[in-house]
Order: C-alpha cells, then structure tokens, then sequence
C-alpha cells in the first residue's frame, strides 16, 4: 500500500542532499570538537562554518546562534533565562502556545518564581494585541512575552514585528517560538526587536534532535545545562556535530528555494481547503485559514458522529498520514488544548484533522485523501 504523507508540521522527510552534507561527518570527520588535534579542529571548523550558515540565513550575528538539541529546549532555555536571568517576574502567554512553553510557565507559576498572564484570542484563534498592550501597561514587573509565531496546530500567524514594537515600547522581554516558521520564511533579526527565537531541523527537511536557540547580543545569560563549555559556555554536551551540519544545510536550502516552495505549498493547501468545502458542506476550518495562515498546514473540523468518530484511525488503516486535536482509536475522544482554546471549550462536538504540506506532496495525493475521506463519513 503506497502511504500519503500529509503530517509535514510534526516531522519532513530528510532532504537527500542534507544526508550528502551529514555523511562525511558520520564516518570519517568524526573527531569531538573539542580536541585540540586535526580531528577535532575539523570538526570544530564545521560547527562554526554552520554558525555562520544559520546566522546569515537569519539576518544575525553568529555570535547569537546557539545549537541545542531542538525546540522545546530552546524554548525551555529562553523561558527560565528570562526569569533567573533577566529579572523578569511576569510572564504573558497565550492558551494556544505548544507544550513546551505552556508546561515550563505553568511550572515556574506554581513554583512562585512568576506571574502568569494570558493574553486574550481573537474570533479566529489570534493573538488580541490590544488586550496584550493592556497586560503590559499594568504590569508592575518585568515582564516576558512569550507567543509562538505560527500555531502548529491551526496554523494562526502572530505579527511579530507588531508584538516585538509592544515589547520594545514596555521594556519587556520577547521571546517567539519559531520552530514551525524558521525554514519556511525569511527573517531579518538583526531589525527585530526580539530577544529569543529557536528552530528545529526536521521541520524543513533537516535532521531530528538538532535546532538552534537566536539570544540577541544586548541580553546576557547563564547556561540552563552546565558541565561544560561548548557552544561558547552556553550549553554543556558534546555536540550533534552532524545534526548542526544537516541543520545548517536544510536551512541554506529552504531558504534558497522559499519563493518557489511557498507558492507551490500555498497552492496545494487552497486547493485542498476548496476540495473540503465543495465535498463536505459541513466542514469547517480552525484558525484563519484563509486569511494570516501558515502556509503549510490546513486544520479542518468534520462533525462528530458515528462516521467520523474513528476518523484518524480509519485514514491511517487507509495509509493516509495526517494529525488531529481527536485521537480516536478507542472510540474516546480527546480534542487538543488548541482547538479546545479557540472554540472556548465547546469543541467535543468536532473531529479536527491536521493536514499539513511540504514540498514533496502532490494534487494527486489531496485528490486520494478526499476521495478516501468521502468514503469514510
């Protein structure tokens, strides 16, 4: 049974010519970094050729570019520098956030080390900039917004420069989680007003277990992992020599062919959202899909009955790939924190499927879905 692969917002395939730029140091370049011999100065000048990649890919200095082993430790690291580090002793979020940031502020709330803020959503799953320049004006401590720019759910985007401008304005700390953008649209850091980003390789055909951490060159930080000085005496570990060259490689690629992937990607995702709702008149979509949306990923609802109740798993046993907020393999349904968020609890009536796109997909490959998906409700 030939699969679909329609799930590109969790993982993508490794591009062959990021696997080309990573063997050499799968075999024979293998020296740690740290030795002072041609081994690992070899391998010591890869690392650093690949700050340099990232750096100019992302508009910053290489200096700011730290490797670690993927978003959610970036996120984790940024977080809690922000707190212990950078005196701040409030933190302003959103209830859509991935669970990397929503379970490390919702730790260091119970934890007493913060303040815990929300900031308001939009009919459509947006962030309301209005309400956050309220939660900053009245905040008496500094504070640290911490707002995803691309939701991996629904796909929402966050005007990061409008946000980056609130937070200049208040003295506040910025950090956005990027992991869904950072190879999928350029980005000029050196002219925005952001402390923290991170990105994650395999969200654009890179290698798992490697991403990188931007901290802007005017804020100082302590290691969150010690027990050693590499990546600068910021992150302890020998490093993912052949993750950091695969990174660096996916990200000189996606960058180079963002024109001509965006249009190809966008083109596929409408022409899916247009197939839905010509087949389906009860389908309904999460977030602004039409409108301020990822590119890459389409989030639709189907109604919940006896048909669509076993959705995912039905596709699944069909070799169609996709996610969604409804995890239905026992019959027992569980709607995701964002879906649940943007339909303000009252979402137990929908089955939400997450169909996300890369460049490798095809209209022969949506066609098959929805065929398969008139089948099966």
């Amino acid at each position: 049974m030939t699969r679909i692969y329609l799930d590109n917002a969790a993982t993508t395939t490794l591009d062959p010519e990021v696997l080309e730029a990573m063997m050499p140091f799968l075999t024979e370049k293998f020296g740690n970094p740290s030795s002072v011999y041609s081994y690992g100065r070899e391998t010591k000048m890869a690392i650093e050729l690949a700050r340099k990649s990232v750096a100019k890919a992302l508009n910053a200095n290489p200096g700011e570019i730290f490797f670690t082993s993927g978003g959610t430790e970036s996120t984790n690291t940024a977080i809690n520098a922000s707190i212990r580090d950078l005196g701040c002793g409030h933190i302003i979020t959103s209830t859509i956030e991935h669970h990397a940031t929503l379970h490390t502020v919702e730790y260091l709330e119970h934890s007493k080390q913060a303040r815990l803020s929300y900031v308001n959503l939009t009919e459509k799953g947006h962030v309301d900039l209005n309400h956050l320049e309220e939660l900053l004006a009245s905040s008496h401590e500094r504070t640290l917004v911490t707002l995803m720019h691309a939701n991996n759910e629904i796909g929402n985007l966050l005007d990061i420069k409008a946000v980056s401008e609130l937070c200049k304005k208040y003295d506040a700390i910025f950090h956005s989680d990027t992991v869904q953008t950072v190879g999928h649209y350029p980005f000029d850091l050196k002219n925005l007003h952001i402390h923290f980003i991170n990105g994650a390789g395999h969200k654009f055909h890179g290698p798992k277990g490697v991403g990188i951490m931007y901290v802007n060159e005017n804020i100082t930080i302590k290691p969150y992992l010690n027990g050693g000085s590499q990546e600068r005496n910021m992150r302890a570990g020998t490093e993912n020599l052949y993750g950091i060259v695969g990174f660096a490689k996916a990200l000189e690629m996606a960058n180079n062919r963002y024109l001509l992937d965006s249009a190809y990607i966008s083109e596929l995702k409408s022409y899916m959202a247009d197939q839905l709702e010509a087949n389906f008149p009860a389908v309904k979509f999460n977030g602004d899909t039409r409108g301020n949306s990822l590119y890459t990923v389409l989030n639709a609802s189907f109604p919940m009955n006896e048909k669509s109740d076993m959705l995912l798993f039905n596709l699944d046993m069909a070799g169609i790939c996709v996610s969604g907020g409804s995890a239905c393999t026992s019959g027992a349904n569980s709607v995701s924190h964002v879906i649940k968020a943007i339909y303000n609890g009252q979402a137990a009536s929908l089955v939400p499927i997450r169909f996300s796109f890369c460049k490798h997909n095809t209209k022969a490959e949506i066609d098959t879905v929805i065929n398969k998906l008139k089948e099966l409700i």
